[in-house]
């Protein structure tokens, strides 16, 4: 990589073509990049079908981030407009007009997904709501199927709420590599890529769903995920862009859903597991969180009720997974970046049983 590449690379990863929904650099829209003493030269290129305050705005934006990554020489971008226009997608000759759906493209024809080279086995995990902890679900799972011997990724499919980075405390910006594929950070011999990793921690992301369609799609195929036996997904809350985007994008193993005993928390979640059957993704199972608190006289305390999980997963007939403790150690373990399954004892051992049950699923799958 060039010196010149070096330092547009980060800055350019951080910005979205509103074109393409990939970032600046991924969409190939930074050409002709040159440092020369301590002026950095570069062209914005851009399609025809850019608008001239696309193209006014992504420059100002590049500007700023190299900027703001502390490159203290003088700049010089150049915005040029290319003569061909992005192909468009055309329908197939047998689609019928007008035809959409959930597993249908805007024009008609079915949506192709694309397995993930490299990757045996990929899965989502879910949930209806936020605040059932999806997430301490998702990174605990990851890290004890590792400790069970198999190469392993995590992704943060929430690109408006990243919490991986401080989940499993892994901090840094991800280069490309010659193939312009994102190098994945790693944790805990974890493959972890997230949003939280290209932008500031505290700033808001503010994005169109297009937008956030195409960051998903760029997580999925234009990151170097190796050899996996398994990538997890973690998805944000709710069923809308993000989701649908990975279900029509890539082929799924299948899903686990994560619910509290809470009733609002069920109803929610019985709509994921709707979700998913209707697109013919398999429901692994659901796992139930918050299940208990263990008081000091031995006795079980159950603050959002019980049994909504295992009800659940009767009436949808699907396997109850694992039911996990209200334990302040578990999110401790999160705020401090160490999950609770990187030890087998105390709480981490429901996670352990949960990965055991999903590793003889995935042998099945």
């Amino acid at each position: 990589m060039s010196e010149a590449a070096a330092i547009l690379e980060p800055a350019a990863t951080r910005i979205r073509d509103p074109l393409s929904g990939r970032s600046v650099w991924m969409a190939g829209l930074i050409q002709d990049s040159a440092l020369e003493e301590d002026t950095l030269r570069f062209t914005l290129a851009l399609h025809a079908q850019h608008s001239t305050e696309d193209g006014a705005r992504l420059q100002s934006a590049l500007l700023s981030q190299i900027k703001q990554l502390g490159f203290d020489g003088s700049v010089e971008c150049h915005v040029a407009r290319t003569i061909e226009k992005v192909p468009a997608a055309t329908p197939k000759k047998d689609a019928v007009r007008g035809m959409s759906g959930p597993g249908m493209q805007a024009h008609g024809g079915p949506f192709v997904k694309k397995p993930i080279e490299g990757v045996k086995h990929v899965i989502a995990v879910a949930s209806g709501k936020g605040g059932v902890g999806k997430s301490t679900v998702s990174t605990n799972l990851a890290v004890a199927l590792s400790r069970s011997g198999l190469s392993v990724g995590l992704m943060d499919a929430d690109i408006y709420g990243p919490s991986l980075p401080t989940m499993m405390n892994v901090h840094g910006k991800p280069i490309a590599n010659e193939r312009k594929k994102i190098i994945p950070l790693q944790a805990y011999g974890i493959q972890c890529m997230s949003m939280g990793f290209l932008v500031p921690e505290k700033e808001a992301i503010i994005w169109r769903g297009p937008m956030v369609m195409g960051a998903v799609r760029q997580f999925i195929h234009e990151v170097e995920w190796g050899e996996l036996d398994v990538l997890v997904i973690d998805l944000p809350p709710g069923t809308g862009d993000a989701q649908l985007t990975m279900i029509q994008t890539v082929p799924l193993s299948g899903a686990v859903v994560v619910t509290t005993p809470q009733k609002v928390a069920v109803v929610d979640a019985e709509r994921a597991i709707t979700m998913f059957r209707k697109l013919d993704v398999p429901v692994l199972g659901i796992i139930e969180n918050m299940s208990w608190l263990d008081l000091p006289d031995g006795t079980k305390m159950h603050p959002f009720g019980s049994g909504g999980g295992a009800a659940t997963a009767e009436e949808y007939d699907a396997p109850l997974l694992a039911q996990i403790p209200f334990d302040s150690r578990i999110c401790e373990g999160g705020d401090k970046g160490i999950p609770a399954a990187t030890r087998g004892d105390g709480p981490g051992e429901a996670f352990i049983h949960m990965a055991t049950a999903v590793g003889h699923l995935l042998q099945d799958a």
